[in-house]
């Protein structure tokens, strides 16, 4: 350490430490903005100018080391006018009216301006004729607000190993653009925001729309991570991943869920969705890297698991599907002893009835719930529950509903109370408990969503030569995962979007077909009856032996059951705590929020759990840190074609090289957060 006088103040400061950064450490402010913490200083901007006692003209202070002894000072007319000359440069090419500056946070240049006392009058105003940039994808460049300061410049090449940018003279005037004259992606640009999070004015910023405003600037510049429903660190383990770190990979997975390997083959992956790369060329495929940590990841995230010591306190958890198996796991981690009771012959909930075994083998799930019974969790099959009030009045301290949403609907459609009308839930529970329902050969599902075509692929799989889909949607608004479409499609299942069913045709008691007419488009009245826009003369008849109704599901509960039932016979509780209006009663997944995903579902079984363990004098702190933390390689370096290359898809899964080549191409959009953000001082209290 070395001590030195700033403004008459004693400082210390580590040795090799630059004198701005010693001087902000003591909370004394000098003003800079070509200067950042994650870069090189360059003392381009002239803000940051000093004097030393002993030494002639004023230097720039980002550029001098601290020396044992130095006699410093920070404020005199002369800096202050060196300072002023220097903004007023910057802000002869800069908009007069910079109110409505777009830059996601505050505008540094204009904290300068205020704190400084500039303004742009004194100087002939530049006219800027470079127009702004919108060309290249996730990212904009609007000269007209560039200072030239070079952050954007040194980031790309200093934090990342890129050099895509760099500072161009045209005209007689320099400005920053792509080199060689290229598009950032002909530049193999690894588009990780660096630039964008660096710049100082907003010159640089995120393409228009790309930045959820309803969602925080973190949560925004990371959506894979955001928009996943259980939180899943998703760059951390596909960066994992392209290391060739598998199990720490899986380690991270599951910090947030149980059932990594079952959610690796049909998560409904809306962080895929929310991909940035997919701006570039195709999202990367999350969902596929995920399944490939669990099928080559080991058990090492055992070493880091926590298991607290018995309560003492016996938790009852109604129903086996993800949400409360995920509930049942992570009650039975905090020390609760938790009996999960469920009505069915085997456990599993959805995952084990509602979706088809060639999406999910039941291997994957039976080893899945293994891990969960190994913590000490008790789960009882063909255990029906009659009623909430009963598992109190056995001795249990809390319960837990999440009973699921397993009770198909059948539409009043004219010619429905005929033989061969099957029901999509009980339809697939049946065929995935060993008891399937007879099809024919000829099926026609009503529906559009991914329950459809689970039941169109097993209706298949049961022997039906042809099956039809026939939804209200439109081919680009149905409900399906655009996977389950492909594949529904190269199976030979016909689909029928913009097509209302107006009747079931029958022989005998027995549907033979249905009466169909295309239509424009749909909307429900008050009462959800829906109003169609028919397209004239478009009636068709499709026949069938097997009519399955695939439109919709929800709990299969009645007032009986001892709890307040809300709209589409869904449990009400409190938002946050996820109660019922009955203490140590609550209620989580599909039951309460209707038909939604696997990922929904566990999500709201941590947060049910969370609550529990409060409710039972607990913290409520079930987070785990499985995976070693570590700092990110910063430096990207550049790939050749990187922004062109395509999306990996290996539906029998990945090997090592797919693996690593498919998390490759992830954008690292995290690393943007580890810049560090600049600190403004009040104008008024460091004058």
């Amino acid at each position: 350490m070395v001590a030195l006088s700033i403004d008459g103040q004693t400082v210390e400061a580590e040795e090799g430490k630059s004198l701005l950064q010693a001087a902000l450490d003591a909370d004394i402010y000098i003003p800079h903005i070509c200067s950042h913490e994650n870069l090189d200083p360059v003392g381009a901007c002239r803000l940051c100018v000093v004097e030393i006692e002993g030494r002639e003209g004023a230097c720039t202070s980002c550029t001098t080391p601290v020396q044992e002894g130095m006699v410093v000072t920070t404020r005199s007319e002369k800096l202050k006018q060196m300072r002023r000359l220097s903004t007023e440069l910057m802000l002869s090419g800069h908009p007069s009216d910079c109110t409505g500056c777009p830059k996601f946070g505050a505008c540094e240049l204009q904290s300068l301006i205020q704190y400084l006392e500039v303004t742009d009058q004194r100087l002939r105003k530049r006219v800027n004729i470079v127009p702004s940039d919108t060309s290249n994808p996730l990212v904009m460049h609007d000269m007209g607000r560039c200072i030239l300061c070079g952050r954007c410049v040194r980031a790309c090449g200093e934090l990342r190993g890129v050099g895509a940018l760099t500072f161009i003279k045209k005209d007689g005037r320099t400005r920053i653009g792509v080199r060689d004259g290229l598009s950032l992606a002909e530049a193999d640009c690894r588009f990780c925001g660096s630039c964008i999070e660096v710049c100082p004015t907003g010159s640089i910023r995120d393409q228009e729309g790309l930045l959820d405003p309803n969602m925080n600037r973190k949560a925004a510049i990371v959506p894979c991570r955001s928009t996943c429903p259980a939180g899943i660190d998703i760059p951390r383990y596909v960066r994992l991943v392209r290391e060739g770190k598998p199990s720490e990979a899986l380690a991270v997975i599951r910090e947030k869920v149980p059932f990594p390997a079952a959610l690796g083959r049909i998560c409904d992956h809306l962080c895929e969705s929310a991909c940035r790369r997919s701006e570039l060329s195709d999202s990367i495929s999350i969902r596929a890297l995920k399944r490939y940590a669990a099928e080559h990841g080991d058990e090492s995230w055992k070493a880091a698991s926590r298991q607290l010591p018995p309560t003492g306190k016996k938790v009852a958890v109604v129903g086996s599907g993800p949400a409360g198996l995920t509930a049942a796991y992570y009650l039975a981690k905090q020390g609760h002893a938790v009996t999960v009771l469920e009505a069915l012959p085997e456990a599993g909930g959805m995952m084990r009835v509602g979706i088809p075994g060639y999406r999910l083998p039941v291997e994957v799930l039976n080893a899945e719930i293994d891990e969960i019974r190994k913590v000490g969790v008790e789960i009882r099959t063909s255990s029906k529950v009659a009623s909430a009030d009963q598992l109190l009045a056995e001795g249990y301290d809390a319960a837990l509903v999440t009973v699921g949403a397993h009770k198909g609907i059948k539409l009043p459609t004219p010619g429905s109370d005929q033989a061969g009308i099957l029901v999509n839930a009980e339809f697939l529970r049946l065929a995935a408990l060993g008891t399937p329902q007879p099809v024919g050969e000829r099926v026609v599902v009503m529906g559009g969503g991914n329950v459809a075509f689970d039941c169109a692929g097993v209706a298949r799989r049961l022997g039906a030569k042809e099956v039809h889909v026939i939804c209200l949607e439109a081919r680009d608004r149905m409900l399906a995962s655009p996977e389950e479409i492909v594949e529904a499609l190269e199976e030979g299942t016909r689909i029928h979007p913009s097509v209302n069913i107006n009747e079931i045709l029958g022989k005998d008691g027995r549907v033979s077909g249905v009466r169909c007419v295309s239509i424009r488009s749909f909307s429900f009245d008050a009462n959800g009856q829906a109003i169609l826009d028919v397209v004239p003369d478009s009636e068709c008849v499709i026949e069938a032996d097997t009519i399955i109704m695939a439109v919709g599901q929800r709990p299969d509960l009645t007032e009986d059951f001892g709890l307040p039932l809300g709209r589409g016979n869904r449990v009400t509780v409190d938002e946050i705590t996820l109660a019922t209006p009955k203490p140590g009663i609550f209620a989580a997944g599909d039951v309460v929020t209707g038909t939604k995903s696997v990922i929904a579902a566990i999500a709201a079984g941590r947060s049910a759990a969370a609550s529990i363990d409060r409710f039972l004098g607990g913290n409520g702190q079930i987070e785990e840190v499985l995976a070693p933390l570590s700092e990110p390689n910063p430096v990207l370096g550049t790939e050749a074609s990187f922004a062109a290359a395509p999306r990996c898809d290996c539906p029998e899964g990945y090997d090592d090289e797919k693996a690593h080549q498919e998390s490759s191409r992830c954008l690292q959009c995290d690393l943007r957060l580890r810049i560090t953000e600049q600190k403004f001082w009040s104008a008024y209290s460091h004058r």
